[in-house]
């Protein structure tokens, strides 16, 4: 008989990596904020052009030693993780620039950011779009060296996470050694990380071991679930001054930006988020190990590494699919009583099914899960603000399927 204690005991060992990892992060965090000397003046908000903004600027600085970068722009201005990457990626690039992507096709919602006539998008900047497609799961070293011989990008782009495709996410030590690889054969390109659902999930962050620039979205993992919106850039001061160009404007750079209600949630999201992301992982692993072992596929199993907090759990069926998403959105705290539905999605080319019952709407820190309606028929399961809210969902698995 298949009972939460018995899925958690056989996940032990998992467990204990899990929070060991939280506990060096959560020391990483903890000394940056007594590093930058973090005090409540960093909380209060400003109005107007923001020059005197110091929360704004501490809380870069924070980013900044986080990340073990040279400089970040963080900002609530930042709407999601798309409008981050976009930003970053009109800042480096210039016409007739090559932006290579290693980890194959662009998320849904940079498909615009990439194509198009009369949208604004690179291609009508005149800047060529390359991709590099994974091999195994893996990123392709001998094609991506062949292609920096050939090509001398500007920017070489790593998406971590795996977006809407049945890939695992990628190890920070399997990006590193493509980092290597690019600084060898064309030292002048950027390394460009969108860092959504990874942040946290091991020691390292990408900007540790050769990125130039990471990337990511303050309502996914670094903010804890308490952040309301935004989204960082860390890296290269090189590169972030070049990005700010077009964050702002080029005579204006970094030095305006206005928030008046103010900062805490930000910096107390950050401190938090190691322990929400622990929470998250173990409670994407219980969820798994029921989902397995009724019989479904998941991804990654169990006895891999999780290298972002997403599970995917792969069904055979539309209808089942749709019942696990559901059923998410009826034992959150928020909107329970909605029955979620397929729909058609801004930025995505097939009908799309969402739960989030959140406290932030959309934030997938906080428990949710979302499938495009196509096969192969993948619930991406993430996130929980702790870890039994999400136990108390899958005992309600055990019961539906």
């Amino acid at each position: 008989m298949i009972t939460i204690e018995s899925c958690e005991k056989k996940l032990e060992k998992q467990f204990k990596i899990v929070d060991d990892i939280a506990y060096k992060n959560q020391k990483k965090v903890l000394n940056a904020f007594i590093d930058c000397r973090i005090s409540t003046n960093s909380f209060a908000g400003t109005s107007g052009y923001g020059y005197d903004d110091v929360g704004r600027d501490n809380l870069a600085k924070l980013y900044s030693e986080v990340f073990k970068a040279e400089n970040a722009i963080v900002s609530p201005l930042i709407t999601c993780g798309s409008h981050a990457i976009s930003t970053v990626l009109y800042g480096l690039l210039r016409p007739h620039d090559i932006l290579l992507s290693a980890t194959g096709s662009l998320y849904d919602t940079l498909q615009d950011t990439l194509f198009g006539k009369d949208n604004g998008s690179l291609e009508e900047f005149l800047i060529e779009y390359k991709q590099i497609e994974l091999k195994n799961g893996e990123i392709d070293l001998e094609n991506l060296e062949k292609k920096l011989q050939e090509l001398s990008p500007k920017v070489v782009f790593f998406q971590r996470s795996r977006g809407y495709s049945s890939r695992k996410a990628l190890s920070v030590e399997k990006m590193s050694e493509a980092f290597q690889l690019i600084k060898k054969i064309s030292p002048n390109s950027f390394i460009v990380v969108d860092n959504c659902y990874g942040e946290f999930v091991e020691e390292k962050e990408p900007t540790e071991v050769g990125a130039d620039v990471c990337v990511g979205s303050l309502i996914k993992n670094i903010g804890g679930g308490i952040a309301q919106t935004g989204g960082y850039i860390v890296g290269k001061n090189s590169a972030i001054q070049k990005i700010a160009t077009r964050f702002t404007s080029p005579s204006l750079l970094l030095e305006v930006g206005s928030y008046e209600q103010g900062y805490r949630n930000f910096y107390q999201g950050l401190f938090i988020a190691p322990h929400v992301v622990a929470g998250a992982i173990k409670g994407a692993m219980l969820v798994g190990q029921v989902m397995s072992e009724k019989g479904y596929k998941i991804i990654p199993s169990n006895e891999e590494r999780a290298y972002d907090i997403i599970k995917s759990v792969v069904f055979n069926t539309e209808e089942e699919l749709i019942k696990f998403v559901q059923t998410v959105q009826a034992i959150s705290p928020v909107d329970s009583f909605v029955t979620p539905l397929p729909w058609d999605m801004p930025g995505y080319e097939d009908q799309v099914i969402m739960s989030a019952g959140t406290f932030v709407g959309g934030a997938s820190i906080e428990l949710s899960c979302d499938s495009p309606i196509k096969k192969p028929y993948i619930a991406y399961f993430q996130g929980g603000l702790t870890y039994e809210h999400i136990k108390i969902f899958a005992e309600k698995l055990l019961s539906l399927y």
